[in-house]
C-alpha cells in the first residue's frame, strides 16, 4: 500500500496525500523578518515585488536551482511533522513560494552544507518560513512539490546591455514559471534566437537600438507565446515593459 502524508488543519480536518506527489526536502530563512535582504538574487529580478513576486519567495539549493532553469518557479511547502525536527512544524499551514535565488554550497561546511550537492533545499524568505515553521527551529523537514503560478497582469521584459549586448530579464511568468527558450525580434530583422546568460536573463549579440522589439517564449511548460511590439523604438536601457499576454502552462 502507497504511504500517504497526513496534513491536519487547527480545526482537527485532516487532509490525506498520497507521498507519491511530494518529495522530501529541508528549509530554513534568510532575509529579516521583513525580508528585505531576499530582493535581487541569482535569478536577477532585482525588486522582487516590482517583477511580481513579492515577499513568498525562497533561494533554492543547486540540486533544485538547475543554473538558472528554476527561476520564476512555484513551489507549495509543508512541514513535515512525521520526520525529526518535525515537532518544530506549524501544523495545518502550508506556503507556495516563487524561486528567485540561488542558495550555494558551503564547502566550509561538511558536504557543502545544506545546499550543497544531492540536496533539496528551500533557504525561504523568513516571513514565508514562519507560516510553517517555529522561528526558534531555524531549521525544518519540509515536503514539496512544484505547482502552478498565477500572477497578476503579464510576463514583463526588463532591458540591460549596452549596443550589440542585449540582456533581458524575463519575469512575472504564470504557468510553469519559467522560461525554457526566447527570442527577440526588431523592426528590421527576423526573429533572433536568446540564450540564457544568467538566471533568467537572456541575451542576443545584436544591434537592435531604435527599433522597436518583440519577444517569443516558450514556458518550461512547453507553452509558446509571441509578444508583439512590446518595445516602441525609442526604448532605453534599464527600462521594463509590461504585456498583457501571460501563460498558462
Amino acid at each position: 500500500m502507497a504511504k500517504s502524508l497526513i496534513l491536519c488543519t487547527a480545526l482537527a480536518a485532516c487532509l490525506t496525500i498520497a507521498a507519491a506527489d511530494w518529495s522530501q526536502g529541508t528549509a530554513t530563512f534568510y532575509g529579516g523578518p521583513d525580508g528585505s535582504d531576499t530582493m535581487g538574487g541569482a535569478c536577477g529580478y532585482e525588486n522582487l515585488y516590482n517583477a511580481g513576486y513579492g515577499i513568498n519567495n525562497a533561494a533554492l539549493s543547486e540540486t533544485l536551482f538547475k543554473d538558472g532553469a528554476s527561476c520564476g518557479q512555484c513551489y507549495l511547502i509543508i512541514c513535515d511533522g512525521s520526520r525529526p525536527g518535525g515537532q518544530y512544524c506549524k501544523h495545518g499551514t502550508a506556503i507556495t513560494i516563487t524561486a528567485t535565488n540561488l542558495c550555494p554550497a558551503n564547502y566550509a561546511l561538511p558536504n557543502g552544507g545544506w545546499c550543497g550537492p544531492g540536496r533539496p533545499h528551500f533557504d525561504m524568505s523568513q516571513p514565508a518560513w514562519e507560516n510553517i515553521g517555529v522561528y526558534q527551529a531555524g531549521i525544518i523537514p519540509i515536503v514539496y512539490q512544484q505547482v502552478k503560478c498565477w500572477r497578476n497582469g503579464g510576463v514583463r521584459f526588463s532591458i540591460a546591455g549596452f549596443n550589440y549586448f542585449l540582456l533581458v530579464n524575463i519575469q512575472n511568468l504564470a504557468g510553469s514559471g519559467s522560461v525554457g527558450a526566447a527570442w527577440i525580434k526588431g523592426d528590421n530583422t527576423g526573429w533572433i534566437q536568446m540564450s540564457r546568460n544568467w538566471g533568467t536573463n537572456w541575451h542576443a549579440l545584436s544591434g537592435l537600438v531604435g527599433q522597436g522589439l518583440s519577444f517569443a517564449v516558450t514556458s518550461t511548460g512547453g507553452q509558446y507565446i509571441q509578444f508583439l511590439n512590446v518595445v516602441p523604438g525609442w526604448w532605453q536601457f534599464g527600462q521594463t515593459y509590461n504585456t498583457y499576454q501571460n501563460f498558462d502552462y
